[in-house]
């Protein structure tokens, strides 16, 4: 995503939304795709036993995995939600005046120390 600062500002794409695959989205937010129980570690069974013998199986199901995330662009699962139904809502008009309310500062007229506090009962 690029981001655009100030009023009126936000996120968009880095890229076409066909550029991008679910594989890319997974990896940008650091999230572990591993169907093993052991995170790919060599000695599952523990320091001197080696792998487990299903493995070779769960290495092969993350490899599948990957591919077929990287098959699906951002741009086939949006379309394919727009063709089940799902409506996008338009995008808010960007303004460059607040639409928060401008807030007038407080005027202090009281004693800001002892000092003044006291000057202000011998008058």
């Amino acid at each position: 995503v690029e981001s655009t600062r100030g009023p009126g500002g936000g996120y968009s794409l880095g890229r076409k939304a066909e550029d991008i695959t679910v594989a890319d989205i997974i990896v940008a937010v650091d999230e572990a795709l591993d169907a093993t129980g052991c995170g790919g570690k060599d000695n599952c069974m523990g320091e001197d036993s080696g792998r487990c013998i299903t493995h070779e199986l769960w290495t092969n199901l993350n490899a599948k995995m990957i591919e077929y995330l990287d098959s699906v662009s951002l741009r086939k699962l949006a379309d394919e939600q727009l063709a089940k139904g799902f409506e996008v809502e338009a995008a808010p008009v960007k303004r460059a005046i607040s639409s928060q309310p401008v807030l007038k500062p407080i005027r202090v007229t009281a004693p800001n120390s002892v000092f003044a506090l006291g000057g202000a009962f011998s008058k």
